[in-house]
């Protein structure tokens, strides 16, 4: 598995290479940008849920490989936020070129959810970094980055959700969203049981 800032290098020129493809193969610069809010939407989906499920798995079922994707989880997370930040040029080109057409898909109240998600994103990021001891050490921080991963596996799941309707595969990504949440809730309790075991102990 990649490492570290190879991870985000990786992903940026993934990103690069699937939006010049669909820049120059599209028909109009509609459905290019259609295609790259698609793509992006599922890549930032992958890369989140690597970062989501990475601690659970290792406290259910310690390994090396789990350990390393533990240790990647930062790179993970960082390589969401570019895909996200594609996507979300990508909205806005879709917004600005055909307005008519973004409307009829999408709505005031979407729009508002989604720009609480990238604040949440942004202020994730700013607090990734190693300059951010302070707020990375306090509660603050991991408050913050748990209510934020909380909420945008909703924004996942209500828009993936929504569209299975429509299109039976969006069914995937919400089974896989269960079985995220599933992972993090067995963690959390199979912490809770270690913790009582130890103090028993004592």
């Amino acid at each position: 598995m990649p490492r570290g800032p190879s991870i985000l290098v990786l992903s940026g020129v993934a990103l690069g290479v699937g939006t010049a493809a669909a820049l120059l193969l599209a028909p109009n610069l509609t459905e290019a940008l259609r295609w790259i809010i698609r793509g992006t939407a599922r890549s930032s989906f992958a890369l989140f849920l690597l970062a989501f499920i990475a601690a659970p798995l290792q406290s259910l079922w310690p390994s090396p490989a789990f350990a390393s994707l533990v240790r990647s989880r930062r790179w993970f997370g960082l390589s969401f936020a570019l895909s996200h930040g594609v996507h979300a040029v990508a909205i806005y080109g879709l917004a600005r070129h055909d307005p008519a057409l973004f409307w009829t898909l999408t709505n005031f109240g979407s729009v508002i959810s989604g720009g609480t998600a990238y604040g949440f994103i942004l202020l994730m990021v700013l607090t990734s970094f190693d300059g951010a001891a302070r707020w990375r050490n306090g509660r603050p921080w991991r408050w913050l980055h748990r209510f934020g991963l909380w909420y945008l596996l909703l924004s996942f799941a209500v828009a993936f959700g929504k569209r299975v309707p429509v299109d039976p595969a969006y069914g995937i990504a919400v089974a896989l969203i269960l079985v995220a949440i599933g992972l993090r809730v067995g963690a959390f309790f199979a912490q809770q049981r270690t913790k009582a075991v130890i103090l028993a102990q004592r």
